[in-house]
């Protein structure tokens, strides 16, 4: 039940933000109906959970977006140089790894994460393992160090 709460307090967020509709009683019970008849199907079909509705994400990504976007950086910093320093080398390879997150929303964030950053790219997911190509070495140790996989794993609720 907690996650049907959750559903209806994003859903309700979202149509408010998308419609800007705050004064018009009429528009916001036809608002209030419709978040209503999309929570009852959801039930209905039994795909409230905590994917379905992950409430539990907002204050993890917090706490895991600001480390994201420094990561980002240093990697755009990196292949930067790469691109001026046409003497720096480049070692392109191919990794496997293990994604330590137990949703498919978490291994999403994970892989995803992974190709937000230069010099890495998601090529494959099967399973809890994700194929990733590196543009170096040291992105690819980067990744293999799983620092990431971690801090994602948080964000999902473990550790």
């Amino acid at each position: 039940m907690t996650y049907a709460v959750g559903l209806v307090a994003i859903l309700a967020a979202v149509w408010l933000i998308w419609s800007g509709h705050f004064e018009n009683p009429v528009i916001l019970s036809l608002g209030a109906v419709s978040i209503g008849l999309v929570v009852f199907i959801s039930l209905r079909m039994r795909i409230v959970d905590d994917e379905g509705a992950p409430i539990q994400l907002p204050l993890g990504l917090v706490r895991y977006l600001p480390w994201l976007v420094i990561e980002i950086v240093k990697a755009n910093v990196a292949v930067a140089l790469r691109i001026v320093s046409p003497g720096l080398p480049i070692q392109p390879r191919v990794i496997r790894v293990r994604a330590g997150q137990r949703t498919d929303i978490g291994r999403v964030i994970y892989a995803n994460s992974i190709t937000l950053t230069p010099g890495t790219v998601t090529v494959d997911t099967e399973g809890d393992h994700i194929t990733v190509h590196a543009l170096t070495r040291e992105a690819a140790e980067g990744v293999l160090s799983g620092e990431m996989d971690r801090r994602v794993a948080r964000v999902e609720g473990r550790g």
